[in-house]
């Protein structure tokens, strides 16, 4: 029986392309304009291009879905009650686009009643691509016909794990600087991949933990699938399920709970198993923690 989703597949690899050919045109260019939203992160002239193609190519195709883009916000389908929601970041790292770093993507996912059951994410400077629906597993190839399943690591201990991340300072914008930096100690490997290559490392295996303290949706809705559907997990800080928290942690699943021990960031201020300290207190706190689990 076939997925219910594969057409829905097949034509997120047609955004894909399209977005592609429109990014890639313009990447490296030395009149790209580039402007600095509100939130003083860079917009470019290809973001809204690719937003408004993949849009286009939605109302046409899908006209009675929603679509929720980083740079338009949401547009209504033409459902009364719609339970259908395309998620559009048009380019996923910004800055490396505007610098010249060929670590961005173009990442696309489908909702539906809550869920994300379709995700796309295409690196054209990369020449890489990684996909995933609900129920088939995860794959990676330069389309949608040459493909191979990915899954994540196997590795059970942070002493073997690698650990990558987008930036250290911003850690302490939730108040776990301390937190961080004492995970980060603990783990085998540490490297800054980014944005979400960081993720889609980890749904390959090569990397075993995933982590940012701020994101939107559009950040993380096709990464969440591709995560999940390669064996990971992939949640917020506070441990809700999926994209829908205001920040990120994917793992392999083995490893998820021993670095929310370090890491979880507790609601309504709570610090969890954490009080506030220097990183060998910070230290102390977890393995505590750890020893009174093993009993």
């Amino acid at each position: 029986m076939a997925n219910p989703y594969l057409d829905d597949l097949r034509l997120a690899h047609v955004l894909a392309d399209s977005a592609d050919n429109l990014s890639m045109d313009r990447f490296g260019a030395l009149d790209l304009e580039v402007s600095t939203k509100p939130d003083m992160t860079y917009v470019t002239e290809s973001d809204k291009a690719v937003e408004e193609a993949i849009r286009r190519t939605l109302k046409s195709a899908r006209g009675r879905d929603l679509m929720l883009g980083e740079e338009t916000g949401e547009h209504d389908g033409t459902a009364s009650n719609a339970d259908r929601r395309w998620i559009i970041d048009p380019i996923d790292g910004t800055a490396n686009f505007v610098r010249g770093v060929p670590v961005w993507a173009t990442l696309i996912a489908l909702e539906e009643a809550g869920e994300v059951v379709v995700g796309c994410v295409s690196a054209p400077a990369l020449g890489r691509r990684w996909w995933a629906m609900k129920g088939d597993g995860a794959h990676t190839g330069k389309s949608f016909r040459q493909t191979r399943p990915i899954h994540v690591s196997a590795v059970r201990e942070l002493s073997a794990a690698s650990i990558s991340y987008s930036s250290v300072p911003s850690w302490a914008d939730i108040d776990r600087q301390n937190q961080f930096d004492a995970l980060l100690r603990q783990c085998w490997r540490d490297r800054a991949y980014g944005d979400f290559f960081s993720y889609m490392l980890v749904a390959e295996g090569a990397v075993d933990i995933a982590a940012e303290p701020e994101l939107n949706l559009w950040d993380m809705a096709a990464l969440d699938i591709i995560v999940r559907e390669a064996g990971g997990q992939f949640t917020s800080l506070d441990g809700q399920p999926g994209p829908w928290g205001p920040n990120a942690l994917a793992t392999n699943g083995r490893l998820h709970d021993a670095v929310m021990a370090y890491i979880g960031h507790f609601p309504s201020g709570d610090s969890g198993p954490f009080e506030s300290g220097s990183d060998e207190e910070v230290l102390d706190n977890v393995r505590q923690l750890h020893f009174n689990r093993d009993e």
